[in-house]
């Protein structure tokens, strides 16, 4: 199948099946005589792997180690066990602080409850007052930060 082929059975724009090739995520197809890609069937199971992987939000180091695993059947998965584990982690992370900006977000929404001259919006005097504040140990993400109030 042509790339354009690959793309529609597998719901990914060209672009991203040409930046995992280079990546070495998706091996090289073969190439017709006019120079054209031709994709097979393990091109396309390969992209789905990888774009489920990616769905997980795994990053593409992950992705590469997963499918060093998967070309290497033979192994054991302890090392996939592990990186499972990694990616949790930093998921449970993102969920506190995703948790924590809702939080500032919601306390920001408040200072605002009804409709008022931009320059007596409380919404917007906490995002200035916000903003000048030096940055906060508690909120590792810069976005969280705009909206810290103490």
């Amino acid at each position: 199948m042509k790339i354009g082929d690959l793309s529609a059975a597998s719901a990914t724009p060209i672009e991203t099946i040409r930046f995992y090739e280079r990546e070495g995520l998706l091996p090289a197809p073969g190439r017709t005589q006019g120079n054209f890609r031709v994709y097979e069937a393990p091109h396309l199971e390969r992209l789905q792997f990888i774009r489920y992987c990616r769905s997980l939000d795994m990053s593409l180091d992950e992705v590469r180690a997963l499918l060093r695993f998967k070309d290497a059947p033979g192994e054991d998965c302890g090392d996939v066990n592990a990186l499972l584990d990694e990616h949790i982690g930093h998921v449970s992370k993102r969920i506190k602080e995703l948790r924590l900006l809702e939080k500032q977000l919601k306390e920001l929404r408040q200072r605002c409850s009804d409709v008022r001259k931009a320059d007596q919006c409380g919404i917007l005097a906490g995002l200035e007052e916000a903003s000048q504040e030096p940055p906060s140990a508690e909120l590792p993400s810069p976005h969280l930060r705009a909206v810290h109030r103490h």
